[in-house]
């Protein structure tokens, strides 16, 4: 019989935010999964050090969190938390909803960045899939 990981709270609400995703968190996930952005992994809505990261790279220690109105009023919250999770040896990279929604290329260049990729390289496709614009 395989073992069962016990569910912790951070996973229930991990899901629940899955569900309930905004549409800059969709369109953003449309771009990132099956290792589209040249080939990084990465897991929406994950649990990490007591919080959910909108969207993890856990191969290469990157945290993307979209931000949008509801964080205006959560600024000391939002830093507090990216000080946690720097102090735990991730890198945290913030983009607008507005950025997702409007300049989807340049929210993936900004992110190939933080993962350590040179943007030009994944732009001319290096690294396995390039950027498409009817994303």
């Amino acid at each position: 019989m395989g073992r069962r990981r016990k569910a912790s709270r951070n996973l229930g609400h991990a899901r629940e935010h899955r569900r309930n995703a905004t549409q800059p968190e969709r369109k953003l996930w449309i771009a990132l999964r099956d290792r589209r952005l040249a080939g990084l992994k990465f897991r929406r809505q994950f649990p990490v050090e007591g919080f959910i990261a909108d969207f993890a790279c856990v191969e290469q220690k990157l945290i993307i969190e979209v931000d949008g109105d509801s964080h205006a009023d959560q600024y000391s919250h939002d830093m507090t938390r990216q000080e946690t999770l720097e102090r735990a040896g991730w890198r945290v990279a913030r983009v607008s909803n507005d950025d997702v929604l409007q300049n989807l290329e340049g929210v993936l260049t900004q992110i190939a960045a933080a993962a350590g990729l040179d943007p030009e390289q994944w732009r001319d496709g290096v690294y396995g899939q390039a950027p498409d614009s009817s994303v």
